[in-house]
């Protein structure tokens, strides 16, 4: 099937099997397989599916897609005559397919193993010298995604619950932005009631097959909310403080969901009683900060490794190129919110 975002998906399980078939859809014999160094034998795995086609693998995609790390794999794509490139992982190795295609034109195959989301989008973000810059061209778009729950069932019960609520903030700030639609609200609706029924059961159970499909179809939605529209505030200060602290990217998105959220509250009431009905609560903000203790993620920034001398350059920053917000962006309201996020703190509207 097609999606909304105009690439081919292939969703189910055991799907990995049909990777020969679509690499035969793009026309590719000389193959890069990208990863990160924890996923190296799954793609060995792959590499033996599609035995013959393969010239290299690169493991080493990295948080946030440092350019140098971008640097160090085209030199493989130039030396090796690369003309396809197949990634499996999360948002990392998705974003090192997708630099990689944005330098190239290289079509790529995208197999999610996390719930990023990030795969259904033409938006790459890249971090040179501690700067993380955003950019949205259709060339970074992945061709295909195989979704294959299976090979979700590896992926710890934390590292699932903070990319799930990664891919739930797509969602929220998507029933809020300036461009939505009846279309992008509908998915925004579905994937965050799947995915929030689907952590806790993940978190208790990480084989229940059905929990899985949720969460991963559930983050499919998301991703493709990112892709039609445009974010705010919440996605900005992620950005800051994965780009300028290098903050884990979605352990920071879990940690400051709730808090972008009822900054948002008064200006988006719509929106936040959208969010709440699709979670199942009263209250938008606590019910995402909830949800965050039911997956057992770290709350609080500090625990993350931001420090609380930080905090006042993180809130400079943050106002800095402002994405459009709901709320104005104030800097003293900024810097309180992430007071808050730093300590821990249930959210405060």
């Amino acid at each position: 099937m097609d999606s909304s975002s105009g690439n081919r998906i292939v969703f189910g399980v055991d799907t990995i099997t049909q990777l020969p078939a679509e690499l035969a859809r793009i026309s590719g014999k000389r193959v890069l397989i990208v990863c990160t160094p924890v996923q190296s034998d799954q793609a060995e795995a792959l590499r033996l599916l599609i035995d013959g086609n393969v010239v290299s693998v690169f493991s080493n995609a990295a948080m946030h897609t440092p350019v140098d790390v971008t640097t160090e794999a085209m030199r493989i794509v130039e030396e090796q005559q690369v003309d396809s490139i197949v990634a499996i992982g999360g948002g990392s190795t998705t974003g090192l397919s997708k630099a990689i295609a944005y330098r190239t034109g290289l079509p790529q195959i995208v197999i999610p193993t996390t719930y990023a989301g990030s795969e259904m989008t033409p938006i790459l973000g890249q971090t040179d010298n501690g700067v993380k810059t955003t950019l949205r061209d259709e060339m970074v778009l992945p061709e295909v995604v195989i979704y294959d729950v299976r090979l979700t069932l590896t992926l710890p019960p934390a590292i699932s619950g903070t990319s799930g609520i990664n891919a739930i903030a797509h969602a929220v700030e998507s029933l809020y932005a300036k461009d939505k639609s009846a279309d992008t609200s509908a998915k925004a609706i579905e994937g965050i009631s799947r995915l929030s029924r689907a952590l806790p059961i993940i978190a208790r159970d990480p084989q229940s097959i059905d929990a899985r499909t949720d969460a991963l179809h559930g983050a499919s939605l998301c991703g493709q909310c990112l892709a039609m529209v445009g974010m705010a505030l919440h996605h900005k200060l992620c950005h800051t403080l994965g780009g300028s602290f290098d903050l884990p990217h979605a352990e920071t998105h879990t940690a400051l969901l709730p808090h972008a959220t009822a900054y948002n509250a008064a200006a988006a009431p719509q929106a936040m009683q959208q969010v709440a009905d699709a979670l199942g609560v009263a209250s938008a903000p606590s019910g995402l900060y909830e949800l965050g203790h039911a997956v057992k993620a770290k709350m609080a920034l500090r625990d993350l490794g931001l420090q609380e001398s930080d905090l006042n350059c993180a809130a400079d920053l943050a106002v800095q190129d402002p994405y459009w917000n709901p709320r104005p962006i104030e800097c003293d309201a900024i810097r309180e919110l992430l007071q808050r996020a730093w300590a821990g703190d249930p959210p405060q509207a």
